[in-house]
């Protein structure tokens, strides 16, 4: 007998196949692909056979896993983020011809950096500072930092006084942990965290994401959001390795580490310490910005020209505006500014977003103490610090619009994605160079960084244990249009070209060119 579309559709999108993993997706796409672009029952049949084949093995192989997991808790958690029943609906496209203005972030978005490199003397500035100004040991913060490379991840969080670093799920969900760079067994999880595998701060982070950045939850926890402060996870490892070893092999009752881990940080990123080169990681890349910043390709140029004839083309960076300058110079050439309408440096980021900070001028490389009116920022003009809400009333102006539809392209989760998308309403993309060292359906893996992208402690950037989407992943399809590895994918085509997007129905739709092969396996 054969099923109805109908059927079909209310099985599959039934509240029991959340507990179905990613192997089915491309089988339900396929059957709902069938469906849309013809009637031919008999064309139809097979993939039907293979829906009820595959539906039953599936079924079979969770009930056999679920019983054999060692930790109930850990199996028994419900999830459907990723079932069919959210992927089998329709399309919906986005057009960057669709917004009057678009803005992008510098660092990691317009910019890319040689991440193996950069990360590299990262760590090492950052290493050496704890050695030589904090006093900490050297036993360990002075190995290589390529001896732990599958510690580095993206994304990972510190629990400071307990000495652990963690993975966490949407929900705050830990899955999986390590003490130092010793990885925690899920009983040892469970012993620590309880049996839900539960932090409240991680779970009160990812209610309101913004508590870890200036909240009350900023004294228990930090996020390693960008390829910055990524290298802050190891060297944090290694210093609790170093004090567990000093006290017997044994954990402390409480470390006080990361304090001394951001005076480290902020001796690297000091913006005053650009020009006197204090920073021996400025300094670096002052000396020889080829080692670690790639040139911008031609399309990248070409496509953003073609932009700005069209649309009012902002930047919007957290770097000071020197930096920025030398960067850009390098990446873009000298008439770097010439892509813009308007830029903004030394942004403050996500405060930018939610707070009412003057703006003030920028006379060459220099910021200066004079206040600006929002209503007298010029186009062509560089400006620091200031606010979501007087840019929006320049570009007004540009665009001859009262409200300007806004695009904003950036890497930083937090920063770039879901702060000006939950609080100024504007779209955004994200950008994600883990999608290309992953592998995308269709494609090979082939970044250059690779080894230092993919974790094979840590898994997928993308998903947490038993395939339950990340924080991460979670902010990327809640907040963001659209995500590419890098912006060469879109520069690729015209400013008019159409690409499927995120939506509540469409989870893994957003992904361009592909989504990741985490989605897949």
């Amino acid at each position: 007998m054969l099923i109805s579309k109908s059927v079909l559709l209310s099985q599959v999108q039934n509240k029991s196949c959340g507990q179905f993993s990613c192997q089915v997706r491309s089988l339900f796409l396929c059957v709902a692909a069938t469906f849309e672009y013809t009637n031919n029952n008999k064309h139809n049949i097979n993939f039907i056979r293979q829906y009820h084949s595959l539906r039953s093995n599936l079924a079979n192989n969770n009930t056999a896993r679920l019983a054999t997991t060692p930790n109930a808790s850990y199996a028994n958690r419900n999830y459907s983020r990723f079932s069919a029943n959210t992927i089998l609906t329709g399309t919906a496209m986005m057009k960057l011809t669709d917004y009057d203005c678009i803005g992008f972030d510098l660092d990691n978005t317009l910019l890319r950096y040689k991440l193996t490199e950069m990360v590299e003397l990262e760590y090492r500035v950052l290493s050496h500072f704890l050695i030589d100004v904090k006093g900490y040991p050297s036993k360990y913060l002075e190995r290589p930092m390529v001896e732990n490379i599958d510690f580095l991840q993206k994304g990972l969080i510190i629990d400071f006084a307990r000495g652990n670093i963690l993975k966490i799920a949407y929900d705050g969900y830990i899955s999986k942990a390590c003490h130092g760079t010793r990885q925690l067994t899920d009983d040892e999880i469970v012993d620590i965290y309880g049996k839900d595998r539960s932090w409240q701060v991680t779970s009160d982070f990812c209610k309101n994401l913004l508590e870890a950045w200036h909240g009350p939850l900023a004294d228990d926890m930090r996020t390693l959001l960008d390829y910055f402060d990524m290298p802050a996870s190891l060297v944090f490892a290694r210093i609790v390795d170093t004090l567990d070893d000093a006290n017997g092999n044994r954990p402390l009752p409480k470390y006080n580490i990361w304090p001394d881990i951001l005076d480290g940080l902020g001796e690297i990123f000091t913006w005053e310490h650009f020009e006197n080169d204090r920073s021996k990681y400025f300094a670096s890349v002052k000396s020889d910005p080829g080692k670690y910043i790639h040139r911008s390709s031609d399309a990248l140029k070409k496509w953003l020209t073609e932009l700005r004839k069209h649309k009012t083309i902002f930047l919007l960076t957290g770097s000071h505006v020197d930096f920025a300058s030398f960067t850009s110079s390098y990446a873009f050439g000298k008439d770097w500014r010439n892509y813009f309408d308007v830029i903004v440096c030394y942004a403050k980021k996500p405060g930018f977003f939610t707070k009412d900070r003057a703006f003030l001028r920028s006379h060459d490389t220099e910021e200066t103490n004079e206040e600006i009116d929002p209503s007298k920022l010029k186009l062509g003009d560089v400006y620091t610090q200031g606010n979501w809400n007087g840019l929006m009333q320049c570009l007004a102006q540009k665009s001859k619009t009262t409200t300007p539809k806004v695009l904003y392209v950036g890497d930083n989760l937090i920063q770039d994605v879901y702060s000006p998308n939950e609080y100024s309403k504007a779209d955004t993309i994200a950008l994600a160079e883990e999608m290309m060292a992953e592998g995308m359906t269709g494609r090979a893996s082939e970044h250059k960084d690779k080894r230092l992208l993919t974790s094979p402690l840590w898994g997928t950037y993308f998903l947490a244990s038993n395939d339950e989407p990340t924080i991460w992943l979670e902010i990327i399809r809640k907040h963001a249009k659209l995500c590419v590895p890098n912006l060469d994918f879109i520069a690729a085509h015209p400013i008019d070209q159409e690409f499927k997007i995120f939506t509540q129905k469409m989870c893994t739709n957003g992904f361009y060119p592909n989504e990741p092969l985490c989605f897949t396996k």
